[in-house]
């Protein structure tokens, strides 16, 4: 059956190529190409258009495809510009754990975690509670002041005391790899986690979903029985001992050696961005238009799916079949303009947005043009479900002086209820363009129930405000290249992602822009460093990559976040950072 559905997509993209060739390029938007487009990238064939999937590659081929048969010059190869993913973990066959020469199962009674770095450890185990160390005030908690966990495995509590002392900011610190980093901190060479019966009564083990960098020491989850053997010696066990747990200081090594290895296997696979241009005159500025065209595939975890529990394709129509489909659109019905611009133009679909903007960070740090030379980027995401209130949501307008008025002038022809934000940064591809100064607009028409759901179908599309929508955003596009309209870039907003879940619980912040993507393997690289900001004003620069923060080393976004947790507002640090392959160290007041 999968050879057949392949096989039927197949033959989809190539009759609609043949479509595209035979036919003229159409000098006005229809619906009944946005339903083609629609047709296509969000069909059952297509399977969700998950990043490094073959049906991912039938959706980029499809796009570069009808770009060209619009008479655009496709670029890089074919029109498409690979990098690399990653798409998958799963347990090696090289996973073993013996306590006192009796041998446990992988993915029955233990389990290494995903942030684990593939290792074999022999040690004693000391159980340290919870894991916290936590000064608050005049108060503290520290679960490793009576004993050396140094080159030791250490067992620790997954969650958090439910009757300590209240004064305790516990869930600030209770997740694994605060607790982990933690742990490593102390000299731990090894953790281990396990659920206490208040925490987790079912005791099941935490499936591996997508990456989140690693740690450079094993760390594992076992199950009740395997922690309980661990705790034989001592003469208790885990259900005995966690209602006990409120107050700090319970720890003590149980004289049990635990022999460890753990092994996890990472899959990568090739995506692209695929990309064409609109070349007018060489020396013409280019207006950038573009949109995502990946989505979850079948969902599950990790993917983002707000329905965690279903197996299904999730089609991706308004998300982001929509906008891609507007931009497709758009791009032909200015080939046949181009008499009249006065800009050059990019056309742009965007891979693994839903992984984390990697294709549109992938792109700007690997422009086929100058930066200098874009004027602003026009960002199509989530167009195809009109309400009955006609509203059309434009992020961004703050980025340039003369957008919104622009924008609000042109409104008169559609009497459109229009939502502004002035901040650069938003939850889709046009921050990375903000975060190189250029001004950027990110049009939309909304979120709904069925976002990130199997219902985002074509039969929930709304076509014909798909293509009153697009015929605002030509209209706009039109009258910024046609009258050579400047727009003035200011910033708006941080470059920061602040709304993002990973620092919402941050009081102090470097000032940087850090790359989310994780391109760097051996510390956190700073993609922009934001003038008048700590980071900035101590001298680091843009492209810096930090690797440790106040002596306690940085590997990745997660560590870089769990060091931010700790500090304050006004604390001196120390940033260690590489520049040009050479170590240089800052002093950061923040």
């Amino acid at each position: 059956m999968k050879k057949r559905t392949n096989l039927i997509a197949l033959v989809i993209l190539f009759s609609l190529s043949q479509f595209n060739c035979t036919s003229q390029i159409q000098t006005q938007l229809t619906k009944d190409e946005l339903r083609d487009h629609l047709q296509f990238l969000a069909s059952d064939s297509l399977k969700g258009r998950y990043p490094g999937t073959s049906e991912d590659v039938l959706a980029a081929k499809y796009i570069a495809n009808d770009l060209k048969n619009n008479g655009l010059e496709l670029l890089f190869n074919e029109g498409l510009q690979s990098f690399e993913i990653t798409t998958n973990l799963e347990t090696g066959e090289n996973n073993s754990l013996t306590i006192n020469d009796v041998k446990f199962l992988i993915n029955k009674d233990f389990t290494p975690i995903v942030f684990n770095s593939n290792n074999k450890l022999k040690a004693e185990v000391v159980f340290v509670g919870y894991g916290f160390i936590i000064e608050q005030g005049d108060e503290s908690w520290n679960d490793y002041a009576s004993v050396d966990v140094k080159d030791k495995w250490v067992l620790i509590l997954r969650g958090e005391p439910e009757k300590a002392k209240e004064s305790f900011p516990f869930s600030m610190f209770s997740g694994l790899r605060s607790k982990a980093i933690t742990a490593k901190d102390q000299g731990a060479a090894g953790i281990i986690f396990v659920s206490g019966k208040q925490f987790d009564e079912e005791d099941k083990l935490i499936d591996l979903s997508k990456p989140e960098g690693e740690i450079d020491i094993p760390v594992i989850q076992v199950t009740r029985k395997v922690a309980n053997l661990i705790l034989e010696t001592k003469g208790t066990t885990i259900e005995n001992i966690e209602p006990k747990l409120i107050v700090d200081d319970q720890s003590f090594l149980t004289e049990t050696f635990l022999d460890c290895q753990t092994d996890i296997l990472t899959s990568y696979a090739q995506t692209y961005n695929v990309a064409a241009q609109l070349l007018i005159n060489a020396n013409y500025e280019y207006i950038v238009i573009g949109g995502h065209y990946d989505h979850l595939g079948f969902g599950g975890q990790g993917t983002g799916t707000r329905a965690p529990g279903v197996h299904a394709i999730h089609y991706g129509a308004d998300d982001n079949a929509s906008g891609v489909a507007s931009m497709l659109e758009l791009a032909e019905k200015l080939v046949s303009k181009k008499d009249s611009l006065k800009n050059n133009f990019l056309f742009v679909a965007f891979g693994a947005e839903e992984m984390g903007l990697i294709g549109s960070k992938y792109f700007v740090n690997n422009l086929p043009v100058s930066d200098s030379l874009i004027k602003t980027m026009i960002n199509l995401d989530m167009l195809g479900r009109m309400k009955d209130d006609r509203s059309v949501q434009i992020g961004g307008v703050g980025t340039s002086i003369e957008g919104e008025s622009l924008l609000d002038s042109l409104n008169s022809n559609y009497n459109f209820k229009l939502g502004f934000s002035q901040e650069g940064y938003g939850p889709s591809d046009h921050s990375s363009f903000y975060s190189k100064d250029i001004p950027v607009f990110f049009f939309s028409t909304g979120a709904h129930t069925d976002y990130h759901t199997p219902g985002d179908s074509i039969g929930n599309i709304n076509f014909e405000g798909l293509l009153e929508a697009s015929n605002y955003i030509y209209d706009f596009t039109f009258k910024l290249s046609s009258e050579e309209l400047n727009l003035t870039y200011q910033e708006a907003g941080p470059k920061i992602p602040s709304g993002n879940a990973r620092n919402k619980r941050l009081k102090v912040s470097l000032g940087i822009m850090p790359d989310f993507s994780g391109v760097v393997k051996t510390g956190l690289r700073a993609d922009i460093v934001i003038k008048g900001k700590p980071a900035d004003k101590a001298g680091l620069k843009s492209g810096d990559i930090i690797i440790a923060i106040d002596g306690n080393p940085v590997g990745d976004i997660y560590e870089y976040m769990e060091r931010l947790a700790k500090l304050k507002s006004g604390q001196i640090i120390t940033v260690e950072i590489i520049r040009e392959e050479k170590k240089e160290v800052f002093i950061v007041q923040l």
